[in-house]
C-alpha cells in the first residue's frame, strides 16, 4: 500500500522525489516507485514553453502539467506553486485549484512578482508577515488534513541564514506543514538549518550550477531533513540526451544506433500494447477484418 506523504512523514521515512515535468518523466519516474514526484516548475516553464523559470507561466499552465502527471501516477505529487499567483485571494484560489488537480503538497515561496528560480541571483522577498498571511491561508484553504503545504524562503541569498532560518520558523507558526529553506550555501548551513527549524524540512539538491552542494539522502537524514526533491535530474539527463542525439543526426544524416531508448521502449512506456491487445479483442469480438 503506498503511503501518504504525511504518513512517510509522521513514520520518519526519509522521501525523495524526483523532479518531473511531462508524460514521460512522470512514467519513467512512477517505473522506478520513488517515494513521491516533484512537479518542478522550472521543468514545466523549460520544457513546455522554453521559458525561463523567471514567473513566465500561469496558474493555468502550471495546472495543466499537475493533471497530466496525476494522471499517469499513483504515488504522492508535490506540485510547486510559485508564489500562490498574487495576493491572498489568489492563494487560496490556487490551493483550492490545485487541491482538485491531484496535487497532495503545495509549495509557495516568499519571493516577490515575478520571482526567479531559487539558484540564480536577483531575488527580492516580500515582507515577513505578508507571507505569514499568505501560509495561514494556504493552510486553512485546504478541504483535505491531506494536503500538505510547503513553505519556501528564499532569503538566505540576499539576506543571510539568519533572516531565512527566521522565516521558516514563522512560517511553521503560520500553519506550514513543511519547511523549505532555499539555496544554503554549506553542508554547515544545512546542520543549522536542520537543528533549528524544529518541522519537516525538505531540501532542494540541483546537481550542476547550483548554490546549495549535493549532499548524500542518508546524511541530510543526519543533518535533520526529512525529504530531498531533485527537480533538475530529469529533465537536465533529457536535455544531454536530446542535444546529442539532433547532433549526430545533423552531422550523420541518420540516428544514432547507439541511442539507449528504441521506439520499442516507447511504445511499450506509452501503452501501445495495450492498444493492440485492444484492437485484437474488438477485431474478434466485431469482425473486422
Amino acid at each position: 500500500m503506498i503511503q501518504s506523504l504525511r504518513q512517510m512523514l509522521e513514520a520518519k521515512h526519509f522521501i525523495i522525489a524526483p523532479g518531473v515535468f511531462d508524460g514521460f518523466s512522470a512514467m519513467l519516474a512512477q517505473r522506478q516507485g520513488f517515494d513521491a514526484l516533484y512537479m518542478t516548475g522550472y521543468g514545466v516553464s523549460a520544457s513546455r514553453y522554453g521559458l525561463p523559470d523567471a514567473g513566465l507561466t500561469t496558474l493555468s499552465d502550471m495546472l495543466g502539467a499537475l493533471q497530466i502527471i496525476r494522471s499517469l501516477t499513483d504515488r504522492p505529487v508535490i506540485a510547486d506553486a510559485d508564489t500562490g499567483y498574487g495576493g491572498l485571494l489568489n492563494v487560496r484560489h490556487t490551493v483550492r485549484r490545485y487541491e482538485a488537480a491531484g496535487a497532495n503538497a503545495i509549495q509557495i515561496e516568499d519571493q516577490e512578482i515575478p520571482k526567479k528560480c531559487g539558484h540564480t541571483l536577483g531575488r527580492r522577498v516580500i515582507p515577513l508577515a505578508d507571507m505569514v498571511a499568505k501560509v495561514h491561508v494556504a493552510a486553512e484553504a485546504r478541504l483535505s488534513r491531506e494536503t500538505l503545504i510547503i513553505a519556501r524562503t528564499d532569503a538566505r541569498t540576499a539576506h543571510g541564514l539568519d533572516e531565512a532560518i527566521a522565516r521558516a520558523q514563522a512560517y511553521a507558526q503560520a500553519g506550514a506543514d513543511i519547511l523549505f529553506v532555499e539555496s544554503p550555501e554549506s553542508e554547515v548551513e544545512l546542520a543549522r538549518i536542520g537543528r533549528e527549524v524544529q518541522a519537516p524540512l525538505v531540501a532542494n539538491m540541483v546537481p550542476k550550477g547550483a548554490r546549495t552542494p549535493e549532499i548524500p539522502a542518508a546524511r541530510l537524514q543526519q543533518l535533520g531533513f526529512d525529504m530531498a526533491i531533485y527537480p533538475g535530474v530529469g529533465f537536465g539527463a533529457a536535455l544531454g540526451a536530446m542535444e546529442k542525439a539532433y547532433a549526430y543526426l545533423k552531422q550523420n544524416r541518420m540516428s544514432d544506433p547507439d541511442t539507449p531508448t528504441s521506439l520499442t521502449g516507447a511504445h511499450a512506456l506509452t501503452g501501445f500494447p495495450e492498444v493492440w491487445e485492444l484492437e485484437k479483442q474488438w477485431d474478434a469480438r466485431f469482425g473486422n477484418k
